[in-house]
């Protein structure tokens, strides 16, 4: 990771390096955006929850108590979460830390913020390219990147009105990141994502979970049918579609009334384990009695896998409470 992270820094030295060999060349000299001075802070946008992402769920961990820490005003916790994802290459988490150091009080700070979101953008992070089109970029390498300590720096003093925001960890994907994984959703594909949140709870079905369901199965298509047949939003074959009532597969809110149906009944069935729950809806509950546990399908398996990484928690919200 710290030849990543050094590799990054020497490609943003070249292109200094390169913008200097060009002034010095015979000639007019090319027309540069004037570079901003350094103490110069743009004004930036609010920073509103982390975008979902299919990063590795611990990173994702990590930038989601970053946020909530932030939210709390407890700035170095927020720094700390921020750069061990960052360490690990996320241009979402460089991104947040930059926006963090550039509002630090010291120089160095500023520039290491300057670097963290050159790296970001460099990435491919829109919004960290818009602001290093402001700011410009820098070659200040934050220690926290390079040795994993902890970011230590001074913090400016907060305003007399300011009051800590209140916000109850949990182990599941927060609400705002789901919220917002829906909002981009397209718009055909959101009008379903948008029935399943709305119906879940009368399930008592955590509706994030519902939702990994219907990604996984089929990615919010209510007109799919798979080479075994299942059919619709939630994938019900003939028999489960039978089983729980539902007439017309192909009708969005009757699959979903189904597919919800069975898992709560999985759910209960299995105390709650999000990972035998989803693999006893892909594989069948007498797959996961018969092995003891998740079938040993390769199908099966990376099903569980993308359940878990959409959800993050092994155990479901009973029940789901904003």
């Amino acid at each position: 990771m710290m030849r990543r992270t050094r590799s990054m820094v020497w490609a943003l030295l070249w292109l200094g390096a390169a913008g200097a060999a060009l002034a010095a060349a015979p000639g007019p000299a090319p027309a540069l955006p004037p570079t901003p001075p350094l103490l110069a802070v743009p004004d930036l946008p609010p920073l509103g929850p982390p975008p979902w992402t299919d990063e590795a769920p611990q990173l994702s961990r990590w930038i989601e108590l970053g946020f909530e820490a932030q939210q709390r005003n407890a700035v170095l916790q927020a720094a700390a979460h921020y750069c061990a994802a960052a360490r690990f290459g996320s241009t979402e988490a460089q991104y947040r830390l930059g926006r963090l150091f550039l509002e630090r009080i010291d120089e160095p700070g500023r520039l290491e913020g300057r670097t963290l979101l050159a790296m970001a953008a460099q990435g491919g992070h829109e919004q960290a390219m818009q602001i290093v089109s402001q700011t410009g970029f820098a070659d200040a390498v934050p220690d926290c990147l390079l040795s994993g300590a902890a970011p230590q720096f001074a913090l400016p003093a907060p305003p007399a009105s300011a009051a800590p925001a209140a916000l109850a960890a949990e182990a599941v994907v927060p609400f705002e990141v789901v919220q917002r994984f829906i909002d981009a959703l397209p718009p055909e594909r959101q009008r379903y994502a948008e029935l399943i949140q709305r119906l879940a709870p009368r399930f008592e079905v955590d509706f994030r979970f519902a939702l990994a369901v219907a990604r996984a199965e089929s990615n919010f298509n209510p007109s799919a049918v798979s080479p075994k047949n299942a059919m619709g939003l939630m994938q019900l074959i003939p028999e489960t579609a039978e089983r729980f009532g539902v007439r017309y597969p192909f009708n969005a809110e009757q699959n979903v009334r189904g597919g919800l149906a069975y898992l709560r009944w999985l759910l209960q069935r299995f105390n709650g384990d999000v990972a035998l729950a989803a693999a006893a809806y892909n594989a069948g509950e007498g797959a996961v009695d018969r092995f003891g546990g998740i079938p040993p399908y390769r199908e099966t398996q990376d099903y569980v896998r993308r359940i878990l990484n959409f959800y993050r928690a092994p155990l479901h919200v009973w029940p789901p409470v904003r």
